[in-house]
């Protein structure tokens, strides 16, 4: 037996799993590095939001990356898309979990210069990203059908971008990492815009074949 044929390979469930894995132990460490609760749980918030823009940047250019950039690799994430999608849900839930607890346990810090109508957008974004992990499996998909899947699908990981996009614009005058995240996302969602022109003209461009004609 070869040594390729005895080790597992990482895909599906196992991908998914070394990477909630690791989204812990970021959020652990990051609780650990700080003695005070409030300074703990914001250096967590910041890690699983870094963790979930990660993860949601790979889900979102897997397809885009395949087909302008054909390869093993890009082949393998688009593959994986489902689970990297899944596993950037699971950081979100552990994000959303982290800004409860710190909402809860520090009231008068956590909402100094917010206000409700500021947080509707996350709201929205959660909304989608249960929708879209509670369709992301063979059964919901089938019960949802073909094309409402794709439609929620589709809808739902540019919704995501938007909220993405925007929540690091509006922050950029307070860090100069929030003006990469901002050119990041940004320039994702034009690599995707690329990406569907390009295909769109490939069909057009296509010729189509002609019918096989046989003589007797």
């Amino acid at each position: 037996m070869t040594r390729s044929a005895t080790l597992p390979s990482l895909h599906g469930w196992r991908l998914f799993s070394l990477l909630s894995l690791l989204v812990l132990v970021a959020t652990a460490l990051a609780l650990l590095w700080q003695p005070q609760l409030v300074e703990a749980l914001r250096s967590a918030i910041r890690v699983t939001a870094r963790t979930s823009f990660a993860l949601f940047l790979i889900a979102f250019l897997a397809s885009s990356l395949a087909l302008l950039l054909p390869s093993p690799t890009t082949r393998a994430l688009l593959r994986e898309r489902r689970y990297f999608g899944l596993a950037f849900a699971f950081s979100h839930l552990i994000h959303g979990v982290l800004i409860l607890t710190y909402a809860k346990l520090f009231p008068e810090v956590f909402w100094n210069g917010r206000s409700v109508p500021a947080s509707i957008p996350g709201s929205v974004g959660y909304l989608f990203i249960l929708l879209l992990s509670l369709t992301s499996f063979p059964r919901t998909m089938k019960a949802l059908g073909g094309r409402a899947w794709k439609l929620l699908h589709g809808t739902g990981t540019w919704v995501l971008a938007a909220i993405f996009c925007l929540s690091f614009y509006k922050r950029i005058p307070m860090s100069p990492w929030y003006a990469l995240g901002f050119a990041l996302i940004f320039s994702a969602i034009v690599l995707k815009l690329v990406a569907k022109l390009a295909q769109r003209l490939r069909r057009e461009v296509q010729p189509t074949r002609a019918p096989l004609v046989t003589t007797r």
